[in-house]
């Protein structure tokens, strides 16, 4: 099968029809959701009668007041469970973290001088270059010469060890 190449401008002429069926779709639900709002006003909310006696006004706002009153207690404590579960989500996320434990990043190694770091730890004020073996006192090693008659027989040793094993038993 061969697929042939889309040329340029009739990519750009389908993106922009596209684009424009969009737009319509968006405008028409925006229509969609207005007109929803209304049927569901229409459907739930008693209209007031106006006509009548002052009493009978006083005692439709005081009825609407209360209702709205109702309404922002809601909405209140829908706003205070919101915030609470926010909080709790919070805390547990916090949780997770703890127990997953922090990862350490792999240091790297870096091979400095005394003097480098010094000079990056102080900056400038580090002047002083550090040469840690110039204090260093000089030591001669000695070598201990064991004389040949520590050598000796071992037949000699055994028989001194025997002496000492019978002076401890015998005491």
């Amino acid at each position: 099968m061969s697929e042939k190449k889309m040329t340029s401008s009739r990519r750009h002429h389908l993106k922009s029809v596209m684009l424009q069926i969009a737009a319509n779709w968006i405008q028409q639900e925006k229509k969609d959701i207005v007109a929803a709002k209304e049927a569901y006003m229409a459907e739930h909310r008693v209209r007031p009668s106006l006509s009548g006696d002052h009493a009978a006004l006083m005692d439709t706002c005081k009825k609407l007041h209360a209702l709205i009153d109702k309404v922002d207690e809601e909405r209140y404590d829908l706003e205070a469970k919101v915030n609470k579960t926010d909080k709790e989500i919070d805390d547990l996320k916090i949780k997770v973290v703890d127990l997953a434990g922090v990862k350490k990043p792999a240091l790297k190694k870096v091979r400095m001088s005394a003097d480098a770091m010094l000079k990056a730890l102080l900056g400038s004020k580090h002047t002083v270059n550090l040469d840690l073996r110039a204090n260093l006192k000089q030591v001669k090693k000695e070598t201990k010469e064991e004389p040949a008659e520590a050598v000796g027989d071992w037949r000699k040793n055994i028989e001194e060890k025997t002496d000492r094993k019978k002076m401890f038993e015998s005491s």
